[in-house]
């Protein structure tokens, strides 16, 4: 052979190579682009498929995605299985080409005949080449699924160049699968927030304003959920002949459960407390009311409900288990009204009711939750009960409102930019 049909050889064969790179980066741009202008990948997936499938001549193909909660790769798109169904395949089963691969993080090429599943009948006819779908983060790289390709025309195998092309392709379709999901959680995470802000919104609405009890009383409150909805609240009602009924209440967890909880003691009390004198009476009809809730979701409810007669000059209350109730006498002395009873859903006894004597125009009822006092500061420091009640005292003839502003800006000062770790509810008043 002269020097001359050589070169011309070597140049046939340049020119080939340079045509079957020239398609493979082709494909892989052109990929590129359905993958970088797509919103959903599944409309996407079926698309890339065929791609792939046209330019290795496969007339079978499927891509599978790793499905984590189920152990399961879930087929997201199938190429050429006619009215067969492909049906997902279990990350450890040993007959599957697919899931061979997606736990060895390895492509591997199958002759006819070999390691041939049920499962992937649909998908497999002759050889298979199956590569698996990767994504490398910071941390090393993760299995997302695996792409496979079966009956390759006229019989043909497969080469190692049509496993490194599809390799290539794989690891943008990682990238493709990696995006989306994160998308998808960032969405996910977007419409949790808007629903945590709305269900804020009606729990805020929920909580009576503090005119209500006007002119019967002077009233002011105020309720920090430490999420967005929580399980700190309180309730105001006027019962008539001068009367005023004030509840406050501390579910034992905060959130979506906790926010029910109190929706629910919200709706009942407002008919128990109209249909009792006796607040005893009335939280154990409330009791009743929510006991199969507090047992199903495992939470129980401190509670403290107070009714301030000053017709009488009396004030009478149950207490379930309440530690932060007292009323403040004009020369500053304090006296707790102590809980007798246990948090609703920690106890089947009815509850018990206690009076005192009250004095209008100077007492001050003061009623708040734990989340208050256990305030914590950048270095775990708790405020205490004490200090708050030093500032209840300090303004303890200035105006309702002035006293739980008072209060808030000690708790508020002492935690800095600390985020409150419970809810926090304050409430005072004066007949």
């Amino acid at each position: 052979m002269s020097e001359l049909d050589i070169a011309r050889r070597e140049a046939k064969l340049a020119a080939q190579q340079l045509s079957e790179s020239w398609e493979e980066i082709n494909l892989l741009y052109s990929i590129g682009e359905i993958l970088g202008r797509t919103v959903n990948l599944d409309d996407a997936a079926l698309t890339i498929l065929t791609e792939i499938s046209e330019t290795v001549e496969a007339k079978r193909a499927a891509i599978f995605v790793h499905d984590a909660g189920s152990g399961l790769l879930q087929p997201l798109a199938v190429l050429g299985a006619g009215t067969a169904k492909l049906t997902a395949i279990g990350i450890d089963d040993q007959t599957s080409v697919a899931a061979r691969v997606f736990r060895t993080r390895q492509p591997l090429l199958v002759p006819e005949g070999d390691l041939e599943s049920p499962l992937e009948t649909p998908v497999r006819a002759g050889a298979m080449l199956s590569v698996p779908v990767m994504w490398t983060s910071p941390t090393g790289s993760i299995p997302l699924g695996v792409v496979t390709l079966s009956g390759r025309g006229a019989g043909g195998r497969f080469t190692a160049g049509d496993q490194k092309l599809v390799a290539a392709i794989a690891s943008q379709i990682g990238t493709a699968i990696q995006i989306d999901r994160l998308v998808k959680a960032s969405v996910e995470t977007e419409r949790l927030s808007h629903e945590m802000q709305l269900a804020h919104d009606l729990q805020m609405h929920l909580l009576p304003s503090p005119g209500v009890v006007a002119p019967d009383a002077t009233c002011a409150a105020r309720v920090e959920p430490a999420l967005s909805v929580g399980g700190d609240f309180y309730h105001l009602f006027k019962l008539g002949q001068g009367r005023t009924g004030v509840l406050i209440g501390d579910v034992s967890s905060h959130g979506y459960q906790a926010a029910l909880i109190m929706a629910l003691t919200m709706s009942a009390m407002a008919i128990h407390a109209q249909n009792s004198e006796d607040p005893g009476e009335a939280i154990a009809a409330l009791l009743v009311t929510l006991s199969q809730e507090l047992q199903q979701t495992e939470m129980f409810l401190s509670l403290c409900y107070v009714v301030v007669d000053p017709e009488r000059g009396e004030l009478r209350y149950a207490n379930t288990g309440h530690p932060h109730a007292f009323v403040v006498a004009a020369d500053g002395a304090v006296e707790r009204l102590t809980a007798i009873d246990p948090p609703l859903g920690l106890g089947t006894d009815a509850p018990r009711g206690s009076r005192r004597a009250w004095r209008r125009g100077s007492d001050l009822l003061v009623l708040f939750t734990d989340g208050v006092s256990d305030a914590r500061d950048d270095r775990g420091r708790v405020l205490g009960e004490t200090r708050v009640l030093e500032v209840i005292k300090a303004r303890r003839a200035d105006s309702p409102q002035r006293v739980v502003d008072g209060v808030f800006a000690l708790v508020e000062g002492h935690m800095g930019r600390v985020t409150p770790e419970d809810d926090q509810a304050l409430v005072v008043l004066r007949s």
